[in-house]
């Protein structure tokens, strides 16, 4: 398997290194470079250009959404995943709507955020499990809209599994299927509903205005 390339975006220095040694220690995973805000990474990322950004929110100069936001109109491939303290609706919409494709908080695992990051560059969309339930909570309707009619059971399975912000891995060991049985569900998922990423499927599933 080629290695997965990826940068950093982390001001707070403690942090910073943290995640350089899970990314550096992965063997899958190929570190570019660490930044400490989000105008150099502005610089640095479309000359690197890696396939994954873990990229803080609260950074000093530009935030780390602008960043996202900006960055996205040029490079539509660079996956994002916003790693950070805040939980609020505001701050998760706000930085799913610049493009980012996951969100993960900064007290997950180190296994956590290794999935996570292998996920992303497979087509997915992480997040932790306190976000994803945001995520739901702010559907207007509780149940599946008509759109998921066209799913199987075990789609619609997998697709409440995706709502609850669980990793292939583990959607995959709650239902007693391998990862590679998970992915192929969930890319019919998404070629049924005609959408792209996790967040795309459940806002058409759960009719999100």
């Amino acid at each position: 398997m080629k290695k997965i390339d990826v940068c950093i975006v982390e001001d707070l220095r403690d942090i910073r290194e943290g995640l350089i040694s899970i990314i550096s220690g992965y063997a899958d995973f190929n570190l570019l470079g660490a930044f400490e805000t989000a105008d150099a990474a502005f610089v640095a990322l479309p000359k690197l250009k890696p396939e994954v950004v873990i990229m803080d929110i609260n950074l000093p100069g530009m935030s780390g959404v602008e960043c996202v936001r900006q960055l996205k109109t040029t490079m539509p491939h660079m996956q994002f995943m916003m790693f950070t303290v805040f939980e609020s609706s505001e701050q998760v919409f706000e930085a799913l709507e610049a493009g980012a494709s996951g969100y993960l908080l900064k007290r997950s695992s180190p296994a956590k955020i290794i999935e996570a990051v292998i996920e992303l560059k497979e087509g997915g969309a992480p997040m932790s499990t306190e976000i994803a339930r945001k995520v739901v909570a702010s559907f207007q309707k509780p149940t599946l809209s008509k759109e998921t009619d066209v799913l199987t059971t075990r789609e619609k399975e997998i697709l409440d599994q995706l709502a609850k912000g669980l990793l292939y891995k583990e959607i995959g060991a709650n239902l007693n299927i391998s990862t590679g049985t998970v992915r192929q569900h969930i890319h019919n998922i998404y070629e049924k509903l005609h959408v792209q990423n996790r967040t795309e499927a459940l806002n058409k599933a759960f009719q999100r205005s």
